[in-house]
């Protein structure tokens, strides 16, 4: 790496002014006109050498071993800084890394393999997945493999809330439903679901029982009805998130913590804490010893268990599997419950840290500048599936990713629809394709170039330095992201690093700069370029990969002629 060269030719000039390299602190200067690295060194030792921070500058300058360090020049700034830039050969050796790496290039073993889980989308099977279970799916999906990327063995887990009033509400608007098409007239419940999919899980109903359930009354009744009802709506959104390429590992009931009595020995071992009481025929339990704003209640006059509890006796059969890193995604509308469960888990004895949140805001669409608010189907919101199939699954899923998670998201159809570069995740397909297109006219086979294969000390264009340069940054992108859990921080990265190859792909074009053309008649140039145009290719695709999207090597505009080849 060019800061441990660096550091350690700046050792060998400290350590007879009483300094080491430990006392190096190097970082990129704010103005790319200042060099490629800068440190303030001479600046930290003047006042222990009783000297002028800029003759002691001077004097590092002068004795440092400019070919040891890989730097082209360095040059004393200001009160005393030093400012390095580095030579070609050393910003370009990235690309033999970057080519022997290949599909790995960017992955790290800073999870040292521990085993994490990520839990999200968890919707209610109560109705279609709307659009922030879309932003959900993406982005935890997203700081899933983020996580797989930077070493964790990673478990995907979504959570089926199959019980409770939601569910008594589902069955008995699927109820009425069935009942009025068999010709029976029947309302439905006030605060039932009315979207026209109830409609059609009841005309499922009648298929498979017939008039079965069109006089039965009873409570078997209903519970059978519900059980139909979920089965039909999980399978539909399982179909909705596999088609958004989203998998999980394991799906977990939460009618199973009642079923094998994990509420009931939750409550239990809260007990035993002396943290729970009973106060108005209710039981609480005491979470302001936790930080919250008040007491809450766990149990109800009812007897039934509030949200958080089932919540809480969840994280702790998280943990007692093994899931000592829980990560959950949730919608911000969560934040309460958050709250809540940490306070639970905090009460068990669990430790702090555990589970950890991202809570992401809600979508908005507009088109033309008006909001798109309804669908007829799902009786509320646009449906995922309907974003999707409107727009494509790379552009859904790169919007919902693009944005800080706890940021509002416009999500602008014009712009989505849009297949210029003007559109985010377009102009980083695009990158990758021309990257594509210069193998193609060259008729080499990229796959087929190795690292150590070319003189690299000839890209020393500045277009050529500033793309290598945020090559090399790709790793350290991933790892940012990933430990906080921010695929936006990726986002960023790829519009960034595309924005560079783009410049440089067009600036080649014979009619505009023949001097930065890949395929020269000079061998070694050519074999430079076409090694620098493999890592593009290499890094776009791996960072696209991490994000859950295609990297295309052709695209074809629906209006125009194919953009590459």
């Amino acid at each position: 790496m060019p800061q441990e060269a660096i550091r350690a030719a700046l050792g060998a000039v400290l350590e007879g002014l009483g300094a080491s390299a430990d006392d190096v602190r190097l970082e990129r200067p704010r103005d790319p006109s200042h060099g490629d690295l800068s440190t303030n060194i001479a600046l930290a030792l003047a006042g222990r050498l009783h000297r002028k921070p800029r003759e002691v500058a001077e004097e590092i300058a002068g004795r440092l071993d400019l070919a040891a360090a890989g730097v082209e020049s360095v040059e004393v700034a200001g009160p005393g800084f030093l400012n390095f830039r580095l030579s070609s050969g050393t910003v370009a050796s990235v690309l033999d890394e970057i080519l022997r790496a290949n599909a790995g290039y960017g992955r790290s073993e800073t999870g040292g393999g521990h085993t994490v889980m990520v839990e999200f989308v968890s919707a209610n099977p109560t109705g279609p997945l709307h659009l922030g279970h879309g932003r959900q799916a993406a982005l935890g999906d997203a700081i899933a493999s983020l996580l797989e990327w930077t070493g964790w063995k990673v478990h995907r887990e979504y959570y089926y809330n199959d019980a409770g009033r939601q569910m008594d509400l589902l069955a008995r608007s699927v109820r009425a439903r069935y009942r009025q098409r068999l010709g029976r007239d029947e309302s439905l419940p006030p605060d039932g679901y009315r979207g026209d999919y109830v409609a059609e899980v009841a005309e499922d109903l009648v298929a498979e029982v017939g008039e079965q359930f069109l006089k039965d009354d009873s409570g078997d009744a209903l519970d059978q009805i519900r059980k139909f009802a979920v089965r039909i709506l999980r399978a539909e959104q399982d179909r909705d998130l596999s088609d958004f390429r989203v998998h999980f590992d394991e799906y977990f009931l939460e009618s199973s913590l009642y079923e094998e009595g994990l509420v009931d020995g939750t409550v239990e071992q809260l007990r035993s804490t002396g943290l729970v009481y009973e106060k108005d025929g209710a039981t609480w339990l005491k979470t302001t010893e936790f930080g919250d704003q008040k007491d809450r209640v766990m149990i109800r006059t009812s007897g039934l268990p509030t949200y958080f509890l089932p919540d809480v006796a969840y994280h702790k059969n998280k943990w007692d599997r093994g899931f000592h890193r829980v990560v959950n995604v949730q919608g911000s509308d969560h934040h309460g419950t958050m709250a809540r469960v940490l306070s639970g888990v905090r009460a068990l004895g669990l430790p702090e840290g555990y589970p950890q949140y991202v809570l992401h805001q809600m979508v908005r669409v507009e088109r033309d500048g008006q909001e798109v608010k309804f669908s007829k189907r799902a009786g509320s919101g646009v449906t995922l599936r309907e974003l999707y199939e409107e727009v494509g699954v790379d552009v859904a899923r790169y919007f919902f990713q693009m944005r800080k998670p706890d940021a509002q998201l416009l999500f602008d159809l014009d712009m989505a629809l849009d297949q210029s570069d003007k559109n985010p995740v377009y102009k980083v397909q695009y990158a990758h394709a021309r990257m594509c297109s210069i193998f193609a006219k060259a008729g080499v086979n990229a796959e087929k170039l190795e690292g150590g294969s070319s003189d690299l000390d000839v890209l020393g264009a500045d277009l050529e330095r500033d793309l290598l340069k945020r090559l090399r940054e790709f790793p350290a992108t991933i790892e940012r992201a990933a430990a906080s859990m921010s695929p936006h921080v990726l986002c960023d990265y790829l519009e960034q690093t595309a924005g560079a190859a783009n410049a440089w792909y067009h600036s080649g074009n014979p009619t505009r700069s023949p001097e930065l053309a890949v395929l020269v008649d000079d061998s070694v140039l050519r074999s430079a370029r076409l090694s620098l145009a493999r890592a593009v290719q290499i890094v776009l695709r791996n960072g696209l990969t991490v994000l859950g999207i295609d990297a295309p090597q052709r695209l074809v505009r629906a209006t125009t002629e194919a953009v590459a080849s």
